[in-house]
């Protein structure tokens, strides 16, 4: 217990959200190989626990030890209290001594965010970790058997959405071109698309290919152009388009909110549709990192409004008369999502046609923003 005690005081003490904790934990973990795999499970849910609702307990009480304080977040998560904590948990409940917890305290910015979610919905979600979804692209009634027989719960999302419990080792269970990891409200957005064979398609932020992976599996005949100003992310995404046997897109290596090199690498081309899933907080997606909620400050968000409307206006240039703007982000916030839309207008004269926050919360799921927008 001791030697538990030792090393999550450890990692709360040195942990400054600068890596993902996902990352950050492996990444410990591989410096101190003593740790067995009950250790590391034990670990990784008191550190999730903290980093979910520590902040909502407000000021903890003297009385309350490091340990009580953990055990009380772990609590307020669900997460599973080890036996080692339960008597000295049983104990201060009895005795009153239970902190009381707001959600409230969770967020300290005063944010508006977009319609469709209420803030208490929105921060309830922190303290649970979402499901694992997938994309059936093929062989759907065997992907189903293979997981009823290794006895992995499901939920059907849909037509070809599967929910599966967080962590469920599908990688070992399923044909690697059967089936794509992305969250249901992901997936939701290719139900504005509608791409027809032969169209000029851009997917100008285009990261690890899951919307243009998702736009290929709707229409094959579609002519794709990608870009990222990483060369590794899109080299990572030519791969992942060799896996589905997908003919490869044209890929750019450019950062889309410099309009000079944007201009540079595009020419004159003109394209049909463009989908700009632009940087953003990623606040729909913070109960999966809830690290990122924890050490979330207006110096670590607020400047994304800035680049997701320099992006949006430079790449609405590209367009054809009638062509569509797809503006996504993984952000409830109203001025990442309204507001830029906003601005987006009155910079190019788009007009909007229709725009949702796609609310994930009732299925486990993120929270994703689209608008579409017509030149």
């Amino acid at each position: 217990m001791k030697f538990i005690w030792q090393h999550i005081n450890r990692i709360l003490d040195h942990y400054d959200g600068s890596l993902p904790l996902a990352y950050y934990l492996k990444n410990y973990f591989k410096e101190y190989p003593i740790l067995g795999s009950r250790d590391r499970r034990v670990i990784s849910s008191m550190a999730y626990s903290w980093y979910r609702c520590s902040k909502g307990f407000g000021e903890w009480t003297a009385e309350l030890t490091m340990a009580d304080r953990i055990g009380f977040c772990m609590i307020q998560c669900g997460a599973v209290v080890p036996e080692f904590m339960k008597a000295r948990i049983d104990e201060l409940v009895s005795s009153s001594l239970v902190p009381e917890f707001r959600l409230d305290l969770l967020f300290g910015g005063n944010v508006k965010l977009s319609e469709g979610i209420t803030v208490q919905g929105w921060l309830n979600s922190m303290l649970h970790q979402p499901q694992l979804f997938i994309r059936v692209r093929k062989d759907k009634g065997k992907i189903i058997s293979l997981l009823n027989n290794a006895a992995v719960p499901i939920n059907l999302i849909g037509e070809n959405c599967i929910s599966l419990p967080n962590g469920a080792k599908i990688d070992q269970l399923l044909p690697a071109d059967s089936y794509v990891v992305q969250d249901a409200s992901s997936q939701a957005t290719g139900a504005f698309f509608h791409p027809k064979k032969n169209e000029l398609w851009y997917d100008c932020c285009a990261g690890a290919g899951g919307k243009s992976l998702l736009l290929k599996d709707l229409e094959p005949g579609v002519r794709l152009t990608v870009s990222d100003k990483r060369d590794s992310i899109v080299h990572n995404l030519l791969q992942r388009f060799r896996l589905y046997r997908h003919i490869l897109p044209t890929a750019v290596i450019a950062d889309a909110a410099n309009d000079a090199t944007l201009q540079k690498r595009l020419g004159n081309k003109l394209y049909d549709s463009i989908i700009c899933d632009a940087p953003c907080s990623g606040s729909g997606t913070w109960a999966r990192t809830p690290e990122a909620l924890y050490f979330a400050d207006d110096n670590k968000t607020g400047h994304f409004p800035d680049i997701q409307s320099q992006i949006a206006i430079n790449v609405s240039k590209y367009l054809k008369p009638g062509g569509k703007l797809f503006y996504i982000t993984c952000s409830v916030f109203n001025a990442e999502n309204e507001g830029v839309v906003a601005k987006i207008e009155r910079a190019t004269g788009l007009k909007t046609q229709e725009m949702q926050l796609i609310n994930g919360l009732a299925i486990a799921a993120d929270n994703m923003f689209i608008a579409v927008m017509i030149k």
